[in-house]
């Protein structure tokens, strides 16, 4: 992993040469492979990354945002995003890579699993319990002592998946827990975990409130109260957002010219995209590139 995508695996990691569509180790194993100036690059990752930190505390970044961790913190990483450990020294923790595809599809599960699969659920970063803490080590420990155990591929494989399901649906409750059950099954929240889904599916091309509306059957109103039940935040809020983010995403890693970055994202004319992107970074598309790139 690196700052662009073409070099995103240059962090891969695999316990005994062993092929698995999961990984599990700890970040003093990864900092002793790995140069620390990989360690301390800037990524853009292409499957899922849960950091659980076990010791000390680290400021790291995720998607350009600082997130304060001590023990007990867990952030959930996904395709896409923009991450930094921010420090390779004071701290230490589990690592999980995945790959989306490495979590049974909704046609290979039952419906008492699906649960599992949500990972729209959970935010980028928990503060788990003591109690909650000791059981997700446990699961995670568990999981990298059956990465290496002497069997066939096919059944180590399979293992895995069930601790990765079990492990995504304990911290699924967990967070359900935390926000409150009737809160988390609340019409507005589902409103919203719906809206959420159809934003990043079609943020570049969708930028207005009433498309989403439309696509969900209610008004923009009732649309806008389900975004401020669940974030804080209007729905055009959370829709310029994502916006926002792409644009600071593909400054960072990729070299596509500015216009062609503003094509992709909707707007008719790059001087448009200059100006919405100063207005929610106080920042210009090229001062930002530069800042992150050298």
């Amino acid at each position: 992993m690196a700052r662009n995508a073409s070099k995103v695996d240059q962090l891969a990691y695999r316990p005994r040469g062993r092929e698995l569509d999961v990984e599990v180790f700890r970040f003093t194993d990864l900092r002793r492979r790995v140069a620390r100036a990989e360690i301390l690059a800037l990524y853009h990752y292409t499957f899922h990354t849960l950091i659980c930190v076990t010791d000390g505390a680290v400021t790291q970044l995720v998607d350009f945002q600082p997130v304060t961790c001590s023990t007990g913190s867990l952030l959930v990483l996904r395709p896409g995003q923009v991450h930094s450990f921010g420090s390779d020294e004071g701290w230490d923790g589990w690592m999980v890579l995945f790959r989306a595809e490495f979590l049974p599809s909704e046609a290979q599960t039952t419906a008492d699993l699906l649960p599992a699969l949500g990972l729209d659920r959970l935010p980028d970063h928990l503060s788990l319990s003591t109690a909650d803490f000791h059981a997700v080590g446990e699961i995670i420990t568990r999981m990298q002592l059956d990465a290496a155990i002497d069997a066939m591929a096919k059944d180590v494989h399979a293992l895995l998946r069930y601790q990765l399901c079990a492990l995504l649906l304990r911290l699924t409750i967990l967070q359900d827990r935390q926000v409150g059950g009737a809160d988390a099954r609340s019409l507005a929240v589902q409103r919203f975990a719906k809206f959420r889904r159809l934003v990043e599916q079609n943020y570049a091309g969708w930028h207005q409130v009433s498309a989403y509306a439309s696509a969900l059957g209610c008004t923009e109103k009732s649309l806008t109260r389900a975004a401020l039940e669940a974030t804080g935040q209007s729905a055009k809020s959370v829709i310029t957002a994502r916006i926002a983010l792409e644009a600071k995403r593909l400054l960072v890693h990729t070299d596509r010219p500015i216009y062609l970055i503003a094509e992709g994202l909707g707007f008719e004319e790059a001087t448009n995209f200059a100006k919405f992107f100063k207005r929610e970074t106080d920042r210009a598309p090229i001062g930002f590139r530069r800042q992150y790139k050298g």
